[in-house]
């Protein structure tokens, strides 16, 4: 009767009882709001797509108790990919969040999607975590979008991480090459390996090169780990002799592994040492003898392992696979004991843990047709109560919170309170957005927010929308608002009459198309997809734009003026991606504040910011949205008999005014890195094609290429430890076969533009008779060529 297996949240309440009611089995998961703060893990688990993200939080799941079957992304079956979408292409589309119990500790576990086009997931949920699981398929190594999740964390500098290598069990897999590959995309200048992989307990298996993974050993507490057929596992404490380690019974005494413990856990001792004075003092105090390392007991290395990694100065590396729940226990045990907690977050200016206000952010809005608005906040401080009062700094209105709620993926339970560190949900919100502020006091402060908001991804590809009939029109619009409150990387205009949706890509805007239906009921269609193009200022100067506007005020004329500062942005000058990539400053040289951050109708600079956000919209001479230009409002001024809105309407007539006289600028488009893996049969056809759709080729090996400017600088291999090839069996044994599929294997790196790569799925199957494989990230916006800019015009029929 409690079976995970009960899906959907209907048959679940049924066979449970009462909505918000679980059985008693699960009792202990919902003592959430009694944990100490110092107890607490907010944390995400972050990858590239297919690497195993969702199957690591089932197997945590399971080892945890809180289900008692796994289910798998290829039935469909997992408890937090629970959208019909999501279960039908096994994918992760939307983070889902989790309290699990797991010792003394709570983890609010976020899984997130690996799909480029589902990064605001990744964005939101990177805000409010205090560290993060980040996986790496070691068959691939570091991937294109596990680059991309890594600068995620560091821009909201989430502080402390632990590295994965999983589905060490297939063929091909290597531990040397994943260490390898961290250091040479520049994930971390310091990887440290706290776990190795037993591939066999059985010698002949490295001889024969067979792959898998059957135990693990744990380099800080000295143990040893092994995994039956059957999933049960038993723990082995190693001797801290020398001559006694192949007296174990558990490995043979011609185990390759016995010999290189020592020095790895030497290593990594040493290297901690690197980072504090008194355990190196320690360490020199030790005998000489072979032995005096493995004495050093795991309460002597884990509080020093624990600040190193708080101070981002090592990256842990852990092992294992989780479709086997191999190393699950030790990737649990090391998020508690290493990862940061939320007392060992800095709060951000102007907040106190010990103040008596709530604070919070909401990271993430979601509707339910049942529940309504559902808001997930992280309590940054105080304690939020049920049926309590709260005030939106961000958009200046209360708030009133009908029920809070802590949701187990789709499963909703209802507390009494949010504590602090706590991330949970409010129902009942109205207006309140993801990135908004929200705190118990009611003083309505004209300052911005002390909490950083989060910033939604530049969209990259559109589509019209088309109501099945002119009566569906209205409900539409209606429903893609609500979505876009949902989902605020996607935008709506409507553009001469016609009604465009932008996204983050095809895949992006195929799930907007079903969950206008699914969710919302509504009857439209999309019609063919369109790259997201942008327009840069232009550089004719002899023309003098005018600074005053006149309109008619209450049966009056009256002239308003507003005067900018225009240039286009410097090649190494970074745009606001608030302002689509422009920098827009006030007359004090200032950064001006997005329009959605304003909330005093009486600031001028509330209507100033809307009007120039109006203009950059759309450009007058090809619609396209503004980008990287530079806009400094220099002077402004309106009678002082009129209402400050009216310079609204100024500043975008002018300015607008500014952008015609000045010309058509360059045309910019969304350009994407692609990383193709094919054999080599078929690696010249590969690479000709993407050069004939405008692709560059930037790189091509046997590994993962190089795929950026500053991955061609790798970090330093100097004093990290580098485990042996031998460690993965499979892998030494591919590199001795000539014709072995993984040598024969090429990977080949390109940057090229969107616009001609939307049909590169079938190409490559064509290409390669289905046995190529290919992964695209955002790569920015480029200017397009002459050539390609009298394209574009003609397709928007500007030519």
């Amino acid at each position: 009767m409690y079976s995970s297996k009960l899906r959907t949240p209907v048959a679940r309440y049924a066979a449970f009882g009462t909505p918000g009611k679980l059985p008693h089995v699960f009792s202990r998961f919902f003592s959430h709001r009694h944990t100490h703060p110092s107890k607490l893990r907010n944390l995400a688990i972050c990858a590239h797509i297919d690497s195993g993200k969702t199957t690591l939080t089932e197997s945590i799941l399971l080892k945890s108790s809180f289900i008692s079957t796994p289910g798998s992304v290829d039935t469909g079956s997992t408890t937090t990919d629970f959208l019909p979408a999501e279960r039908e292409r096994g994918i992760t589309i939307q983070s889902a969040s989790i309290p699990v119990k797991w010792r003394d500790w709570t983890f609010n576990l976020i899984d997130t999607p690996g799909h480029a086009d589902f990064g605001m997931e990744v964005e939101s949920a990177s805000r409010v975590v205090d560290g993060a699981i980040v996986l790496i398929d070691s068959v691939e190594g570091v991937e294109a979008q596990t680059k991309g999740v890594w600068r995620q964390l560091d821009r909201y500098g989430v502080p402390s991480r632990i590295l994965v290598l999983n589905k060490l069990d297939r063929p091909g897999a290597s531990f040397y090459s994943s260490i390898l590959s961290t250091l040479t995309h520049r994930i971390h200048p310091m990887p440290v390996a706290l776990t190795l992989p037993v591939a066999s307990f059985d010698p002949r298996d490295y001889a024969r090169g067979e792959p898998g993974i059957q135990g693990i050993v744990d380099l800080v507490k000295w143990e040893l780990w092994r995994w039956l057929p059957d999933g049960s596992s038993s723990t082995c404490s190693l001797p801290t002799n020398v001559e006694d380690i192949g007296k174990l019974g558990l490995l043979p005494t011609t185990h390759p592994l016995i010999p290189h413990l020592i020095s790895a856990r030497t290593m990594l001792l040493e290297r901690l040492a690197m980072f504090s004075s008194d355990f190196m003092e320690y360490l020199l105090d030790l005998p000489t003898h072979p032995s005096a390392y493995l004495s050093v007991t795991a309460p002597t290395i884990l509080p020093l392992l624990r600040a190193a990694t708080l101070k981002s100065d090592i990256l842990p590396v852990l092992c294992g696979s989780a479709v086997k729940h191999i190393g699950t226990e030790i990737v649990m045990d090391y998020a508690g004991e290493l990862l940061a907690s939320p007392q060992d977050v800095s709060l951000e200016a102007g907040t106190s843990r010990s103040q008596t206000p709530v604070q919070l952010l909401a990271w993430k809005v979601s509707w339910d047709k049942r529940r309504g608005w559902m808001t997930f906040v992280r309590v940054y401080s105080g304690t939020l109560s049920r049926q309590s009062v709260l005030f939106n700094c961000s958009r200046g209105v209360k708030e009133r919170v009908s029920k809070l709620v802590l949701l187990y993926a789709s499963e909703a339970v209802e507390v009494e309170e949010l504590p602090f560190g706590s991330v949970g949900v409010i129902l009942g919100l109205k207006h309140t957005r993801t990135g908004d502020t929200l705190t118990s006091s009611h003083g309505r402060s004209k300052e911005p927010s002390s909490f950083t908001g989060i910033t939604p991804p530049p969209t990259m590809m559109s589509a019209s929308v088309i109501p099945q009939s002119h009566a569906d029109l209205q409900p539409v619009e209606d429903a893609l608002n609500d979505l876009i409150r949902t989902d605020p990387s996607v935008r709506m205009e409507t553009h001469e009459g016609q009604l465009l949706v932008h996204g983050l890509g095809t895949l992006h805007l195929e799930i907007i198309e079903r969950r206008l239906g699914d969710e919302w009921g509504v009857h439209c269609e999309f019609g063919r997809r369109r790259v997201a193009y942008r327009e840069s200022i232009g550089l004719d100067e002899s023309q003098l734009p005018e600074t005053d506007w006149s309109t008619n005020v209450g049966g009056r004329n009256v002239t308003v003026s507003v005067s900018f500062s225009l240039r286009p942005l410097l090649g190494n000058e970074t745009g606001d991606a608030a302002w689509g990539e422009n920098v827009v400053l006030r007359d004090d040289g200032q950064p001006l504040r997005h329009p959605d951050t304003f909330h005093d109708e009486q600031d001028p600079w509330t209507h100033i910011s809307r009007g120039i956000s109006s203009t950059l919209s759309s450009s007058p001479h090809t619609s396209f949205p503004l980008s990287r230009s530079h806009i400094q409002v220099t002077a402004f001024n309106h009678p002082p008999d009129t209402p400050p809105s009216i310079l609204g309407g100024a500043s975008a007539v002018i300015l607008r005014d500014h952008v015609k006289k000045r010309g058509r600028g360059a045309i910019m488009e969304p350009f994407i890195q692609v990383r193709v893996s094919v054999g080599s049969d078929v690696l010249g056809k590969v690479m000709k094609d993407l050069v004939e759709h405008g692709g560059e080729i930037i790189d091509f090996a046997e590994s993962n290429p190089l795929s950026d400017e500053e991955s061609s600088t790798p970090y330093s291999q100097e004093g990290v430890y580098i485990p042996p090839k031998w460690l993965s069996p499979s892998t030494v044994s591919s590199s001795d076969q000539e014709n072995h599929s993984a040598l024969m294997k090429r990977h080949v790196c390109a940057v090229a533009p969107l616009s001609q790569m939307l049909d590169y799925s079938t190409r490559l199957r064509a290409l390669s008779g289905g046995h190529g494989q290919f992964d695209m990230t955002s790569a920015g916006f480029r200017t397009v060529m002459p050539g390609r800019e009298v394209e574009v015009l003609r397709e928007i029929g500007r030519v």
